[in-house]
């Protein structure tokens, strides 16, 4: 029932973060304000396939 999906950096496009989502509840995609360790700053993550 829950999908692996992972999260992108809005600013640097680098895919840093993976997590599980139910898509059956959530048909939109994800965005967490998460840690990039690339940038060295808490900026937007977003779902990408």
């Amino acid at each position: 029932m829950r999908d692996i999906v992972i999260l992108a950096c809005t600013e640097c496009k680098r895919r840093n973060y993976s997590t599980t989502k139910n898509k059956k509840k959530t048909t939109n995609k994800l965005e967490f304000k998460k840690y990039c360790r690339f940038c060295r700053l808490h900026i937007l993550h977003k779902e990408t396939k």
